[in-house]
């Protein structure tokens, strides 16, 4: 029973665009599957589903390998490469200094980068402060942006 559940959840997640739990639980209600909203998180991450940008930007569940991140904008390629002075940490704040007048831009860039473990930002004159998820993501965030910044100033 359970596993043509999760099969009929692939098959819904791929033809509909869900973004909520109960909206899950409905849609298997519909197509004959009796599920409680714990039933449906299990499910979840039994699969590892992940939350994705559909083409308006709403999040909705993906399967993780199916989904492929777009493609980073060039503006926001040039705003990495060209503004970020520094990036460090405190806790589970993660804080970019940038040039003078570029933090919104590059704050953009971050949110373009749709690294799932950072909550949201906000961007001052010269600073960011990324909000991640939970302080023992930190480093491991901090990684994927520097690795981003890096590799912009590799190869632009």
């Amino acid at each position: 029973m359970k596993k043509d559940r999760h099969g009929k959840i692939a098959e819904l997640i791929s033809v509909y665009n869900v973004e909520t739990q109960k909206e899950l639980a409905g849609l298997l209600r519909e197509n004959g599957y009796n599920v409680t909203q714990a039933t449906v998180s299990r499910d979840i991450r039994e699969l590892g589903l992940i939350k994705a940008p559909d083409a308006e930007g709403r999040q909705r569940y993906a399967v993780s390998g199916s989904y492929k991140k777009p493609a980073v904008d060039r503006k926001y390629i040039h705003a990495l490469k060209d503004a970020v002075v520094s990036v460090d940490k405190a806790e589970n704040i993660i804080v970019i200094k940038t040039v003078s007048g570029m933090a919104m831009a590059v704050a953009a860039a971050v949110d373009a980068l749709h690294i799932p473990d950072i909550a949201g930002s906000i961007a001052g004159d010269d600073t960011i402060m990324c909000a991640v998820r939970k302080t023992e993501l930190t480093d491991r965030v901090m990684g994927k942006l520097s690795e981003h910044i890096d590799n912009y100033f590799i190869s632009c």
